[in-house]
């Protein structure tokens, strides 16, 4: 499995140095509940809402064996997921060997440092982007 970000097709594309243990994608449904006086309570199918999708992890301060990425290290990363941020455009999360291909953009990026390592730890959450089709 490699996360990849692609940003303003393929004019960038960062790979994620070091994987998460785990993530989770939350797909919600903007259903309804309503209480009727002779059915009682019902619920309402509406429309999928925007899935999302958060991980924590590290940025290599230097080169490590099991790095995804050695092309960055540390606050570059931080320097390209702020910038990215300031463009205020969607880019594409793709994770290899799973179906999620799908358009992003940067809902929260919480960064810093523990004691004794001068790698970056980050969490990252991340909200689907649907591209509207103007008719």
């Amino acid at each position: 499995m490699d996360i990849y970000l692609s940003i303003n097709n393929r004019e960038k594309v960062i790979r994620i140095p070091i994987l998460p243990p785990e993530f989770m994608i939350p797909s919600p449904q903007q259903n309804e509940t309503y209480q009727t006086v002779g059915a009682g309570e019902i619920n309402l199918i509406g429309q999928k809402g925007l899935k999302s999708i958060s991980w924590s992890s590290f940025f290599p301060a230097e080169k490590l064996s099991y790095s995804k990425n050695d092309t960055m290290f540390g606050w570059e990363y931080v320097n390209e997921f702020e910038a990215l941020r300031e463009r205020k455009i969607p880019f594409r999360l793709i994770i290899t060997g799973t179906p999620i291909n799908m358009p992003v953009t940067i809902d929260s990026f919480e960064y810093g440092m523990k004691a004794g390592t001068q790698n970056v730890q980050y969490s990252i959450e991340l909200k689907e982007f649907k591209l509207l089709e103007v008719k």
